[in-house]
């Protein structure tokens, strides 16, 4: 006689991501003694059940609505930063070189004093100015809208 007649299998909900074995809102199958003796007494999954599931299916519309709205804010703030040239004036030591550098809290700064709420974690730059110039900044402001502002970096 095998053992593998006796290993029962379950679906579980996952409430939270679990490594190797799915992402949080998803039906994965698992065996049961993982789950009984892992997930349910982390709180990591829920047994699906019809009412579980039904559950999990009006919240992922709720998740998805919430997500369509947010994108839509996110790109209409993109067509306004797009459209928006903003300028730092900035220490020189000599022609073009900066003293310190301009980082993503001093752009998120300059936006704050323009009239944009931008978190300074959105500005994505991967290293500080320290030159003057004209540059073109990506702000990620939803994970599928990436807005493009133009920064001027100018002698004060």
């Amino acid at each position: 006689m095998s053992l593998t007649g006796l290993i029962k299998v379950m679906e579980v909900i996952l409430k939270k991501d679990v490594e190797k074995i799915g992402k949080a809102g998803t039906v994965a199958k698992v065996k049961e003694g993982f789950a009984r003796n892992f997930l349910f007494p982390r709180n990591l999954a829920v047994l699906a059940t019809g009412e579980a599931l039904k559950k999990l299916e009006h919240e992922a519309g709720l998740k998805s609505a919430q997500s369509a709205k947010t994108r839509e804010e996110a790109q209409a703030q993109q067509a306004r930063l797009g459209s928006l040239t903003l300028s730092i004036c900035a220490l020189t030591q000599g022609e073009e070189k900066l003293y310190g550098g301009i980082n993503a809290s001093d752009i998120s700064s300059a936006l704050k004093e323009e009239g944009f709420s931008v978190d300074k974690n959105l500005i994505d730059l991967a290293e500080p100015i320290k030159s003057l110039g004209i540059y073109e900044i990506p702000i990620k402001l939803h994970p599928e809208v990436i807005a493009k502002l133009k920064l001027w970096v100018v002698k004060k």
